[in-house]
């Protein structure tokens, strides 16, 4: 039996606000589309940050979610593109650039340095 939960998105980046009726056997990013609403995506199979939100109430399973660490998961990030609503939610967009540094930011420029690369 499939239920319907209130997903509340406040699209940072364009100042817009949605309400969609999701149901949890469908992507999130997928059934706000099919309601006429704008939410950045790219690949839309989990592997980048272009679509990720911040979860500030609510659940969801994002089991395909390869582009977001479990770290990130746990402080309550989500890919719309691959999560399905567990619950009612209240997200909001996040900037990619902002993600992909929490995620990724901290290991770089700390390899070891060649001076001269071609010797």
């Amino acid at each position: 039996m499939v239920h319907y939960h209130t997903v509340r998105i406040n699209h940072r980046q364009e100042g817009k606000e949605y309400t969609l009726e999701v149901p949890d056997d469908r992507y999130i990013l997928h059934s706000a589309e099919e309601q006429g609403n704008q939410l950045p995506f790219l690949c839309r199979n989990g592997a980048c940050t272009t679509c990720a939100v911040r979860i500030l109430s609510g659940e969801v399973y994002q089991p395909e979610a390869i582009g977001l660490s479990s770290e990130l998961k746990d402080r309550g990030y989500a890919l719309l593109c691959v999560s399905y609503a567990r619950s009612s939610l209240e997200l909001e967009t996040q900037n990619e650039d902002e993600v992909y540094d929490l995620q990724f930011g901290q290991n770089f420029g700390r390899g070891k340095k060649i001076k001269n690369f071609y010797r």
